[in-house]
């Protein structure tokens, strides 16, 4: 999990800085895609965690 984060904030802040030095929009675009999905994957990964914690005493 914490590699995939790295590797999401490398990418966003990589996407950012040539956004800035360029002036493409598509970096931009593609900036924030990488942040949703990034959200996305964590929520997973959280409801998952709190998933667990729910059904765990059950078993």
């Amino acid at each position: 999990m914490r590699l995939l984060l790295l590797l999401a904030v490398l990418a966003i802040g990589g996407s950012v800085i040539l956004w800035s030095l360029t002036g493409n929009p598509r970096y931009k675009t593609w900036a924030w895609k990488a942040f949703r999905a990034t959200v996305v994957v964590l929520f997973v990964f959280l409801a998952l965690f709190a998933i667990e914690r729910v059904l765990a005493p059950v078993a």
